[in-house]
């Protein structure tokens, strides 16, 4: 029986399995978002933000632990100097997923996965956003036409005096 057993095994190995988690989180870690299949950005954020929340405690333990994980001093440094300073009064849920559709492919459902202190992108594209409606514009053209006033003098005139 396989009772309370929820693990996602990517259809790997366990060795290949921590290997890409390391890799995607150190991979996050410096490019601050990541674009992934659904499944392995699930698997990856029940591995990234414990190692997040241990950068906060900024001893030589814990940087220890994270790096035992990650296996990158790199991303390490980057992790403890850069991000925990960010992230240092948020509770938890330092990732977000933002779905993007199918692969062409194979049809795997494709999302990006970012850390949520760092989505400056995300902040200009909501401002840039503007509302559009669907409403033609025929009531107000025929309710007031505009009329334009006849040119006295064409520009070819200006240039022969």
């Amino acid at each position: 029986m396989r009772h309370n057993k929820k693990f996602n095994h990517l259809g790997r190995t366990a060795s290949h399995r921590a290997s890409m988690l390391s890799n995607m989180a150190c991979s996050l870690i410096k490019h601050k978002r990541i674009n992934t299949t659904l499944q392995k950005a699930k698997a990856l954020r029940t591995y990234v933000e414990p190692l997040i929340t241990k950068s906060k405690n900024d001893t030589t333990a814990s940087r220890r632990l994270v790096f035992s994980e990650l296996k990158d001093k790199y991303a390490v440094t980057e992790l403890f100097k850069n991000i925990s300073e960010k992230i240092a009064d948020r509770p938890g849920g330092y990732t977000r997923i933002i779905k993007t559709g199918h692969r062409l492919g194979d049809n795997a459902e494709m999302c990006f996965i970012e850390l949520v202190d760092y989505d400056e992108n995300m902040a200009k594209t909501a401002a840039k956003k503007s509302t559009r409606t669907r409403r033609s514009r025929k009531s107000t053209k025929a309710e007031a036409p505009v009329e334009e006033a006849p040119a006295t003098e064409t520009p070819a005139e200006e240039t022969k005096e």
